[in-house]
Parts: C-alpha cells; structure tokens; sequence
C-alpha cells in the first residue's frame, strides 16, 4: 500500500513554506488547546501513517484491495496449476504419440502459456486501475475535510509531519492528527448511512420488477 501512503503524502504536505511575520510576531492566532485541539491557529500538522491507520475508509480501501488481490492470484494460481498438469501429461503420453501429434500439443501448451502470461498482466493492470481509483478517493476524501478544516479554524498551513518529511521538530500541540481522524472517520459513517436508504430503494425496485 505504498502508492496510498504517496498520495496521502501528497495530500497532507500542502505547504511548508512559513510566513516571515508569523515565525516572529507574536500574534495570539498560535494559541493551542491541550489533546492537539487547535484554535485559531495559523498552521498545524498531521501525522500521514497515523491517519493511514486509523481513517477507517482507508483500512476499508486496503482490505477490499487485499481480498481482491487475494482473490485474482487463486484463479491465476488454479489456470496456472491447469496448464502445469497438461504439461506434466504430455510430457508422461508423448512417446505415444506421432510426431504431428506432439507437435499440436507443443502448439496448444504454448499458446496457453502466453495466454496466461496476458491474462497474469491483465490482473496487474486491473488491480493498479483499483489502486489509483482508490489512491484518488481517498485524496478527494481528505482534500476536502482539511479544506473544511481550515476554514473553520482559521488554520492556513496543514502539512505532513513524519520521520520521511522535512520538518525535523514540531511541537505536539500543533498536532491534529487525532482530531483530523475523528472528523474523517464521522464523516465517513455519515457517508455510509446516507447510502444505505439509496441501497434498498434499489433492492425494493428491483423485486417490484
């Protein structure tokens, strides 16, 4: 899941570029509330593997990708496993059979070895695509809340704070991380109840039919 750690990444480092005037005034703005509230703050930060963990549509995201994942490599493991026997058979029935013969099983063996080799490439291709629809869901999801956020906080720097950034020491209390998750997470269940009336209005609709 490193491609979702990238764009999350990408997502929280949304400046880190500090005003001259707000590094030395000494303007009320930067006050802070104990837990990692923050109030009226010019900028904070958050935690990208913490959010990563704890955003529950992103543990959602991962363990639907991870099944799917789980799921594709059984069937190309079973067609794989297929071809593998009608190998081992013709390699145990060649001796019996003409040269013409041979040579057809020879042909259809290849042909379906490359045709797994393409199939074993789709499944690549299909689970990248899932992968960056996931990847720009979850961008828009956190774009959006941070951008919530920030206007009503009055915070103008939100950027990501981790042993990979380029921050190399920020206080605690300038730490949103927990109250960014509570506020995604409320967000996401919310989402989920909203769709679940669409979801049986869809079913009763269908029986009717």
């Amino acid at each position: 899941m490193k491609n979702i750690s990238v764009v999350l990444n990408v997502v929280l480092a949304l400046a880190v570029v500090v005003l001259y005037y707000l590094h030395f005034s000494g303007s009320s703005s930067s006050s802070s509330v104990a837990g990692g509230s923050v109030s009226n703050l010019a900028m904070a930060y958050v935690n990208a593997d913490t959010v990563l963990k704890y955003y529950d549509y992103s543990k959602v995201g991962r363990e639907k990708l991870e099944a799917k994942g789980k799921q594709l490599d059984q069937d190309l493991n079973a067609r794989a496993a297929s071809l593998q026997g009608e190998f081992e058979s013709y390699q145990r029935n060649v001796n019996n059979m003409t040269i013409g013969q041979a040579r057809a099983v020879e042909e259809d063996l290849t042909k379906k070895r490359n045709n797994l080799q393409l199939y074993q490439e789709s499944l690549s291709q299909q689970m990248l695509i899932e992968q960056e629809k996931m990847n720009k869901e979850l961008y828009d999801k956190v774009t959006a809340y941070l951008k919530k956020y920030s206007q009503e906080r009055g915070v103008q720097i939100i950027f990501k704070y981790n042993v990979a950034s380029d921050v190399l020491f920020a206080s605690d209390s300038l730490d949103i991380s927990k109250e960014v998750i509570k506020g995604l997470n409320e967000a996401y269940q919310l989402e989920k109840q909203s769709q679940k009336p669409a979801a049986k209005d869809s079913v009763d609709k269908a029986k009717k039919k």
